[in-house]
């Protein structure tokens, strides 16, 4: 059995898919209050908002738990709207010896692709792939999305 792997899922979104890379790229300090339920707070421990190096510290709730995890932004490409975290710390190090996030998206008129890919390495053959930890990224996607839709009354 294979230790390492790779999960990609998407989500089409309706909002702004230019504002949602800027969020993940200069703002994750703000999805908090996009997506309170999952994403308590996010910390600049070094380097500056939005620069390749900088280290994150995220705290948010998963599997009913609170975790936290501390993540280098590792690359940053406008041109494609990506933003890849590399892990460094954390509560995902239990199960997982590297975990590396690119969330990525392509902007269309009203439709916009959200691409979520993680590269992982188990710690052994019995720690399963990491399907409720994406299943957790695409809810943020989606409290993200509908924070920047427009309200109806």
């Amino acid at each position: 059995m294979a230790l390492s792997g790779t999960m990609v899922k998407q989500v089409t979104i309706m909002s702004d898919g230019d504002v949602f890379h800027e969020i993940f790229r200069h703002r994750p300090h703000h999805i908090s209050e996009m997506s309170p339920g999952n994403i308590k707070g996010v910390d600049l421990h070094e380097g500056e908002w939005g620069t390749v190096g900088s280290v994150i510290v995220w705290e948010f709730f998963h599997d009913g738990k609170p975790k936290v995890a501390k993540e280098v932004i590792e690359a940053i490409d406008e041109e494609k709207k990506s933003v890849c975290f590399k892990v460094i710390e954390g509560d995902i190090f239990e199960p997982y010896k590297t975990f590396l996030i690119t969330v990525h998206v392509d902007t269309h008129r009203e439709e916009n692709v959200v691409t979520w890919t993680f590269h992982y390495e188990k710690l052994n053959e019995n720690t399963p792939d990491p399907d409720g930890f994406m299943e957790f990224c695409l809810n943020v996607t989606k409290d993200i999305e509908t924070h920047h839709l427009p309200k109806t009354n």
